[in-house]
């Protein structure tokens, strides 16, 4: 070091250890001068930060692997570090799904072939997801059938009136059992009254809900005792989902003459329901 005037054993340049660092030895040849740097942790942790797929700790110092949470990820850390279980890449399938979800066999529903005339696209019905995350089809076709029936019998022969009034009312609640769709009812309304026609003029007329269904005039000169004739009329109703509707049937009599008297009267109402896909 021929500018610091070194030579022989001595040297007189000055070496002063900055931060970080030391010096030691005197400069001669036999002591020279040794400058050591040294750094601790913790002046290292703050060049130091985390980035994707890498976790750091500042305060401990610890870095590692950052996994991503995001559904799917199949990357794991066992006890020797990174692991990606075999088939992760694929799944497992269950009933009515095939295929392992790779690109030669993606996953798909294990449909079958429509076996109708129709067109499916057109006819076809849906499959929907629940809150249980369980698969459903559409509600099944519901169909019901409900009844109400009297028999009326009089004490004594009651005369028949003149003008058309209501001797009797019979009420059918008709309810559609599917919570689902509306339905279609056919109801049938049946009137079977019993009349007495004296001879020359006895006459008597029967009706439902105003619609003269029977009429018997005897001009005979015999009398003619329970007559009858059952009567039926079909009407259609739409009952909505869940819903129901009151059926009446009013059995009305009319057109009495002669003193014809009737003494006994069924009614009956039956109604059929179904409920059908729209």
């Amino acid at each position: 070091m021929a500018r610091c005037q070194c030579g022989g054993d001595g040297c007189n340049c000055v070496v002063q250890a900055g931060d970080g660092t030391t010096v030691t030895g005197s400069g001669s040849v036999v002591n020279p001068y040794v400058v050591s740097a040294f750094t601790d942790c913790a002046g290292v942790r703050g060049c130091l930060s985390a980035g994707p797929g890498i976790t750091f700790d500042q305060a401990s110092g610890a870095i590692g692997a950052d996994v991503s949470t995001t559904p799917g990820n199949n990357l794991v850390i066992d006890g020797d570090g990174l692991f990606v279980p075999t088939g992760a890449a694929t799944v497992q399938t269950g009933c009515g799904l095939v295929g392992d979800g790779s690109g030669s066999a993606p996953v798909a529903v294990n449909s079958q072939s429509w076996p109708f005339t129709c067109d499916l696209e057109a006819a076809g019905g849906g499959v929907y997801c629940g809150t249980d995350d369980v698969l459903y089809s559409d509600p099944p076709v519901r169909q019901s059938f409900q009844q109400a029936s009297v028999n009326v019998v009089p004490a004594s022969p009651v005369a028949v009136p003149s003008a058309s009034t209501v001797v009797r009312t019979l009420d059918l609640t008709v309810t559609n059992p599917d919570p689902c769709r509306s339905a279609n009812a056919i109801v049938m309304r049946q009137i079977d009254v019993q009349f007495d026609l004296p001879a020359n003029g006895g006459a008597a007329g029967a009706g439902i809900n105003s619609d003269e269904v029977q009429y018997m005039r005897n001009s005979g000169s015999t009398a003619t005792t329970a007559w009858h004739n059952q009567n039926v009329v079909l009407h259609n109703f739409t009952v909505p989902a869940g819903g129901s509707i009151v059926v009446s049937l009013d059995l009305t009599m009319a057109r009495g003459a002669g003193g014809a008297t009737w003494n006994n009267a069924q009614l009956v109402t039956r109604a059929w329901l179904f409920s059908n896909p729209t």
